[in-house]
């Protein structure tokens, strides 16, 4: 059985947002320039309306040397988060405790 958090998740948009562009004096337009992508890719994922894609974690992950784990990681939890807060009820085990 799964523990449900009581807190969300610190998603990737806010860590984007105050581990990197806040503390770098970084706009969303600046860093979209230098990964190569539109603004509105980057303000959607700051303001947690899009999730981060592989292809943009390993863009972030370049251009903060980071990891695309880290980012991947950071959504996946989130997501987790999210269908545990969503889903109803799970099936009950098909494989018996040995």
């Amino acid at each position: 059985m799964t523990r449900r958090r009581k807190r969300p998740p610190t998603t990737p948009g806010e860590i984007l947002r105050e581990e990197y562009l806040e503390p770098l004096a970084m706009t969303q337009k600046q860093l979209a320039d230098h990964i190569g992508c539109d603004v509105k890719v980057i303000n959607r994922i700051v303001n947690d309306r899009s999730a981060v894609t592989p292809s943009m974690a390993l863009k972030l992950g370049a251009a903060f040397r980071t990891t695309a784990g880290f980012w991947l990681n950071a959504q996946k939890t989130c997501d987790l988060f999210r269908a545990e807060n969503e889903v109803e009820s799970l099936p009950t085990p098909l494989i018996p405790v040995q």
